[in-house]
């Protein structure tokens, strides 16, 4: 019996225009097997939760490189728990500083990856995050 593929939403909360890392982890992943929805840049979180629940993904990967990422973030995930969509892992990405870390988990965030992360890293930690493997 085959697994159901892992389906990953890729998205650029607020208005950083940049996303060639969030365009980078997004091929990673779906050359890794994984189904990647990636929403394009400037997305709101409304629109991010929405396409999450359209989409019925596993996994949501944020990225955020404008330093708006504390605000952004807890407004996703305020937003997946109105929904009743706990069970949607969420992970971030982009310029976050290592004091930040310990606030994005407190609300949720499940792993946080910085400049000079390895692709290979984040496909490995996503895929353990959906499959405990």
């Amino acid at each position: 019996m085959s697994r159901k593929k892992i389906r990953v939403l890729v998205a650029k909360p607020g208005l950083d225009g940049h996303d060639r890392g969030a365009k980078v982890v997004a091929r990673a992943l779906r050359d890794a097997g994984m189904e990647v929805i990636y929403t394009g840049i400037r997305q709101t979180p409304e629109m991010i939760v929405e396409v999450a629940l359209q989409e019925d993904v596993d996994v949501i990967g944020l990225s955020c490189l404008s330093g708006a990422h504390l605000e952004l973030f807890a407004e996703v995930m305020d937003r997946l728990r109105q929904k009743g969509m706990d069970s949607v892992k969420v992970v971030a990405g982009g310029i976050i500083p290592g004091e930040d870390v310990p606030a994005l988990e407190k609300i949720g965030i499940r792993a946080v990856f910085g400049p000079g992360a390895r692709t290979p890293d984040i496909v490995a930690a996503v895929r353990r995050l959906v499959t405990g493997e």
